[in-house]
C-alpha cells in the first residue's frame, strides 16, 4: 500500500535493492489501478499469470488506489 505513485516506486526500489541482480521479481498488481500498472510497465516486466478476485456477494470497500500488490491469494 501506498499513499502515491512516487511512495510506491520509492517502496519498490527499496525492496528491490536487496534482491540479486539475476533474481526474478514478482509483483502482483491490481489490474484496475493504473499507477500500479505504470510502475511495472516502467520497469519492463511483463505478465506471467493472472488472478481473478470472486466475491460471495458485493465487493469489499478498499482503497484500490493505494494497493500497488497483494500480498495473499487466500484470503478466506
Amino acid at each position: 500500500m501506498a499513499e502515491s505513485p512516487d511512495v510506491a516506486n520509492a517502496l519498490f526500489d527499496a525492496v528491490c535493492a536487496g534482491v540479486p541482480p539475476d533474481a526474478t521479481v514478482y509483483l502482483d498488481i491490481p489490474l484496475p489501478n493504473a499507477d500500479a500498472m505504470a510502475l511495472v510497465d516502467a520497469r519492463g516486466m511483463q505478465c506471467v499469470f493472472e488472478t481473478a478476485r470472486m466475491y460471495a456477494g458485493p465487493a469489499p470497500a478498499c482503497e484500490l488506489e493505494r494497493i500497488y500488490g497483494i500480498t495473499t491469494f487466500e484470503l478466506g
